[in-house]
Formats: C-alpha cells, sequence, structure tokens
C-alpha cells in the first residue's frame, strides 16, 4: 500500500482576548499541536485520547473545515492545507467526514433525498434524471429502504441518521472518510451495526479511514494503527497489537488499564489499575517539556526541561513510537481490551 494521505507537524491553534485589568492580552488555545502521521491507501488509523485532546479538531483540520494554523496536509503529494477554496474543492470530494452527532449533523428542513442529491449536483456526478436511482442505491448500501428517500431526518431513529450520514459521504466516492466518533451517540447494539456497515464498506470499496474515537475495544476491532493523543500532541503511535499488548508511554498504560475488564465477568482477578492524579492541563498554558509529566509517575527533571521526541523506542518495533525519556513496555494488559 502506498502513502495516500501524510500529515506533517500539524497546528490549530485559536486565538482569545483576555482583559487584565485596561490592558488586553492575547493568548491562543493550542488545539493541535504538532501533529504528524501517515495513512496508507484502504488503510485504517484510530486516533483515542481524552475529551479536549484535539482528536476531532485534527479531523475538522485535514479536511480543511477548520483553516490550520500550520502544518502540511498531503494528499497523494498535494500540499492541501494553503489551497484557496477554488482550488480546494476537487480534493473535497476525496477527503469525507461522519460526524459524531446524528441528529445535528443532517438538516431537519431537507428530505434524505435532497440531502443525498446534493453533493451529487455540486461535484457534478450525475446526470439528470439519475439522481433517484443513485440516491435509492446509497441508501441500500448502507442498509436502508431505498423507499424512505422523501422522508426527513426526523422520522428515522439515530442508527439511522447515522447510516444517512455515512451515505452522504460515499455520495461523491471518496478514497478518505474521517469518522469523528461516529457510534459514540448511538446504543450498544446499534454501534454494532453501524462498524459492521464500516468494515464492510472498508472491504468492499476500498476507502481509508481516519477513525476518531475514546472506546479503545472499537478502535482495536477496527483500525490497523493507532496513534494516542494528549494535549494537542501525539504521545504514542504504532501498530494496533503493540499498542494494546506493549504500550511504552504511561498514559497509554493509564488508558488501557482503566478499560474495562471482562476478565472479572469471567472469575479471573482484575488487574491493577492505574490511576492519574490531577487534571488535564490548559491548552492555553500547556506544561513546559513533556505535556503529560503533570500527571506521570515517572516524571523528573529532564521532563520539564527537554520536549521527548516521537520516536521508535527499541529495534523489535520500529513503527512504534513513544513520546517519553523514560518509555517501557508495559505487557498483559490484553485483557482489559478483549
Amino acid at each position: 500500500m502506498t502513502e495516500l494521505l501524510q500529515v506533517r507537524d500539524l497546528k490549530m491553534h485559536f486565538p482569545i482576548k483576555e482583559a487584565a485589568g485596561f490592558v488586553r492580552t492575547r493568548k491562543l488555545v493550542q488545539a493541535v499541536d504538532g501533529v504528524s502521521f501517515d495513512l496508507k491507501a484502504g488503510g485504517t488509523l484510530g486516533l483515542v485520547g481524552e475529551s479536549g485532546c484535539g482528536k476531532s479538531t485534527t479531523g475538522r483540520a485535514i479536511t480543511r473545515l477548520l483553516n490550520p494554523t500550520a502544518g502540511q496536509i498531503l494528499f497523494k503529494g498535494t500540499d492541501i492545507a494553503q489551497l484557496k477554496e477554488k482550488e480546494l474543492r476537487p480534493f473535497r470530494r476525496q477527503l469525507q467526514i461522519v460526524f459524531q452527532d446524528p441528529y445535528s449533523s443532517l438538516n431537519p428542513r431537507q428530505t434524505v433525498s435532497n440531502i443525498l442529491t446534493t453533493p451529487l449536483r455540486v461535484h457534478n456526478l450525475v446526470r439528470k434524471g439519475r439522481e433517484l436511482a443513485r440516491v435509492q442505491e446509497l441508501l441500500e448500501r448502507v442498509g436502508l429502504n431505498p423507499e424512505h428517500h422523501n422522508r426527513y431526518p426526523n422520522e428515522f431513529s439515530g442508527g439511522q441518521r447515522q447510516r444517512i450520514g455515512i451515505a452522504r459521504a460515499l455520495a461523491v466516492e471518496p478514497e478518505v472518510i474521517i469518522a469523528d466518533e461516529p457510534v459514540s451517540a448511538l446504543d450498544v447494539s446499534i454501534q454494532a451495526q453501524v462498524m459492521n456497515l464500516l468494515e464492510d464498506l472498508r472491504r468492499d470499496l476500498g476507502i481509508a479511514f481516519v477513525f476518531i474515537a475514546h472506546d479503545l475495544g472499537v478502535v482495536r476491532h477496527f483500525c490497523d494503527e493507532v496513534a494516542v493523543m494528549y494535549l494537542g500532541k501525539i504521545v504514542e503511535q504504532g501498530p494496533r497489537e503493540q499498542i494494546y499488548t506493549a504500550p511504552q508511554h504511561p498514559y497509554t498504560q493509564a488508558l488501557l488499564s482503566a478499560a474495562p475488564d471482562l476478565g472479572t465477568i469471567r472469575g479471573i482477578p482484575p488487574k491493577e489499575r492505574i490511576r492519574l492524579v490531577g487534571d488535564v492541563p490548559s491548552p492555553i498554558d500547556p506544561p513546559s517539556g513533556c505535556r503529560f509529566r503533570t500527571r506521570c509517575w515517572k516524571a523528573e527533571d529532564i521532563c520539564a526541561s527537554h520536549e521527548p521526541m516521537l520516536i521508535p523506542k527499541t529495534s523489535s518495533a520500529p513503527g512504534h513510537a513513544a513520546a517519553c525519556h523514560f518509555a517501557e513496555p508495559k505487557l498483559d494488559l490484553t485483557a482489559a481490551t478483549a
């Protein structure tokens, strides 16, 4: 597989103004601060981390729903990070997004037919008179009744609305889909159905996915590569099995230890949980050096003075990188996420 999408040192900073007496100071919310990763054609990359770590902002910046502050977004070698709207239009067809909330991502005043026809017209993909047939084909592809094309979003359940959102992304035949927590707002039984649908699309159509989620079990089931984010930065990245069976960064180890342990249901003694102390620092004024050091049990003076680089720590796993001065694998965490 070849590199389809390459993100290099992506930054997304939001300016804010604060009044301190009679003086106004300008500060920045460093939502995303130097994220880099590669996505192969037909591959899947999972972005995981706590709420507020910058996962969704990264996804929106990649699709240019937000204009990046700095960095490169290379799609098939073309940097789309700074393209003007007219130049960007052909690439929008190739990079689509499925939003988290199926209730707010669809226009309640438009029928499903209108929602799915709009991207077809914008990109001139279907001849006039063939639009309805294409809409019905899309609905059937995502498991909905094609005869319901004239209904409004409020006439569907949450899972059905999310299928409509997926159909809208599929309408323009994209090569990459950014799935921004697509199942977190759905019931557990519906989550499995939607995940099976995404798996079918990946297998049948060869679509590459950037899958944003906080559910570690779902990410392990769906993704080949995993990147763990904390406070706007990727702290660990590598193949799925390496991340889940031998995590090297303390934050990744804490995340996996906090996942529900199904072994306790089978009568296996629960594993010791790593409990983090303190709150996530503010992205307006992040800690110096390693951003995780204020909650890390391994932190030493070097963690405050030198920011660790995201590099491989062992020669046995060259694709597995961690941004920690004291990275070491912690084994036997598979039961927590099985």
